[in-house]
């Protein structure tokens, strides 16, 4: 399943009256609901869950966590059950946004902890007081990010796009993809991931995942931080979409292709450069 599906991803270049090749690498329509980078971060996960006998998957994700919906739909498609713990407990007397709502109606049990919990998602303990609470369960880190993870995305390039392009970019949230990218990567490219979040800590977590430094990561166009937006951003996106025929979120992918679109009128990239963005998919995040 998984071989087959990588090799059938689409490319779709953008008529661009500019001084730059577009094409983006149509992750999103890989399949229906693992889409995009998921799918690849996924891949060994659910092959080393599958090996070691293990009955259900748990993983962590806030609520507009395009892993959380991804997971839900692979656990249930390769027979696990799933537990998704959701930073929020205020959420659990909310309505459901679209990407909870798909995950409870994959299966997927959401457990909602307060934001001082769930920041100690990578601590030992609470991790140990997971795993006897809910026995034979996979525990996979937020975002999916873990080596298996980076093995993963390391096999979204082709030799034709590390032959091919001078620039790969990709939108940024824990760091796994652009990791996997840039392992990947041929020491001539450049990979250029944009932040969905405020700061600079994914650049120094990235640093400790790789040795390489063909990368940079850029927070300048999170329009605020994680799931903010601005009447701006989303006027970019309609229009985008309007133009090229390409569905974008306002998580990721709006904010992405606004970057790249804002640095090329700035003459951030050199003449006639071949741009590869890669389309994350998590459309379900869509408002």
């Amino acid at each position: 399943m998984f071989d087959h599906i990588a090799q059938t991803i689409p490319y779709q270049s953008l008529d661009f009256a500019g001084s730059v090749q577009l094409t983006v690498k149509r992750l999103d329509l890989i399949h229906p609901q693992i889409s995009g980078n998921k799918f690849f971060k996924l891949k060994y996960n659910l092959i080393e869950a599958r090996q070691l006998g293990l009955k259900q998957m748990l993983t962590f994700g806030g609520a507009y966590s395009n892993h959380i919906a991804a997971t839900a739909y692979a656990a249930q498609l390769f027979g696990f059950k799933s537990i998704g713990i959701i930073r929020g407990e205020e959420l659990a007397h909310k309505p459901l946004n679209p990407t909870l709502t798909t995950a409870q109606q994959l299966g997927m049990q959401l457990v909602f902890v307060s934001r001082e919990k769930y920041r100690q998602k990578n601590n030992h303990d609470w991790i140990d007081e997971l795993t006897q609470h809910y026995p034979d369960t996979y525990i996979i880190p937020e975002g999916g990010t873990n080596e298996l993870a980076i093995q993963g995305c390391q096999e979204i390039l082709t030799t034709e796009d590390l032959n091919h392009y001078d620039v790969i970019c990709c939108a940024v949230g824990t760091g796994g993809t652009i990791t996997g990218l840039i392992n990947a990567s041929s020491s001539q490219q450049e990979i250029l991931g944009f932040s969905a979040l405020k700061g600079d800590f994914l650049q120094q977590d990235v640093s400790q995942l790789t040795h390489k430094s063909n990368w940079k990561i850029l927070d300048d166009y999170c329009f605020g931080g994680y799931a903010k937006t601005t009447v701006e951003l989303v006027s970019f996106i309609n229009n985008f979409e309007q133009q090229y025929r390409i569905p974008l979120e306002q998580i990721y992918t709006g904010k992405m292709f606004y970057g790249i679109f804002d640095l090329i009128s700035k003459g951030y990239f050199k003449e006639n450069a071949k741009i590869l963005i890669l389309h994350s998919g998590g459309l379900q995040g869509r408002s």
